[in-house]
């Protein structure tokens, strides 16, 4: 994955012309993101916050380049969103929306596969690039412009850890939330991948939380291809077997290596260093 996926400067959001939509389409603008339209059938030719809104992607394109969407449709017609900016060739699609069916997220990676776009979520707060552009719902004024890079399946977790970074001094190159559905776009892997390669990445943070077993496979990547410090956190610690905990892929199975005592143990054997609160992981941050 190339950074440049980060950086185009036109963005559309579908969904627009909802409640969620025009909220976070205005937060965006007020960051600096120049969201160039927006998209929803049967509502072409409107204006939202004087930004001009279109039935189809395809119609965009006709009249200027398209680099990101960022998608607010709800559940039922997210799968048609994401797949119209997948064969739009959308470079970066990040999508917002939650509760989309699992059927409908893995007609979406069959298509993710043999496609020129990356996909950030569903059911996650995007992406914010301090001091450039916010891709989502991220509290831009929690973070500041740094070298240390976050990634976290947690939305409310990263708010926390990008707060309390900042607070000690720590600014960031990216703020990653990669949404934490059990069928989902990009991985820790992925992004850990992209830090690795930016020289303007000093440190990296992730934030996992029970369930599943990606952090189990990002320690693997993080011994055998990281070399800045990275600092984890699995929230979870308390979780009992078999409960859900707020995301869908947070339910702790009963493979042992899905707990976060076990993930813990794990990413530290890996070399990261670990700790068992966003607190206490801060602390330990250099």
């Amino acid at each position: 994955m190339d950074k440049s996926i980060f950086t185009g400067k036109n963005v559309i959001v579908q969904g627009i012309t909802g409640k969620n939509g025009q909220f976070h389409a205005r937060n965006m603008v007020a960051y600096g993101t120049n969201i160039v339209a927006g998209v929803t059938p049967g509502k072409g030719g409107m204006l939202v916050d004087e930004i001009p809104v279109y039935n189809s992607i395809s119609e965009v394109q006709k009249d200027m380049p398209v680099y990101t969407s960022v998608i607010f449709v709800p559940a039922p017609f997210a799968k048609g969103a994401i797949l119209e900016a997948i064969e739009a060739e959308i470079p970066l699609i990040v999508c917002i929306t939650e509760h989309i069916p699992v059927h409908d997220m893995l007609l979406v990676r069959q298509r993710l596969k043999h496609s020129k776009s990356t996909l950030i979520g569903p059911n996650c707060p995007g992406v914010l690039t301090p001091g450039d552009q916010l891709l989502g719902i991220i509290p831009a004024a929690l973070g500041k412009s740094g070298d240390t890079a976050v990634v976290s399946r947690s939305g409310t977790l990263t708010y926390e850890a990008m707060d309390l970074l900042t607070k000690a001094g720590f600014g960031q190159t990216y703020v990653i939330g990669i949404g934490g559905d059990m069928v989902r776009g990009m991985n820790f892997i992925e992004c850990l991948e992209l830090f690795e390669k930016d020289p303007a990445v000093k440190r990296i943070v992730v934030i996992g939380e029970i369930g599943g077993t990606d952090e189990i496979a990002a320690a693997d990547y993080i011994k055998a291809h990281v070399t800045k410090p990275v600092y984890a956190y699995i929230a979870g610690h308390s979780a009992p077997v078999g409960v859900q905990m707020g995301h869908a892929g947070a339910i702790l199975g009963n493979n042992n290596q899905e707990s976060a005592p076990a993930k813990t143990e794990y990413l530290e054997k890996s070399g990261a260093i670990t700790a068992d609160s966003i607190t206490e992981l801060v602390n330990r941050v250099q």
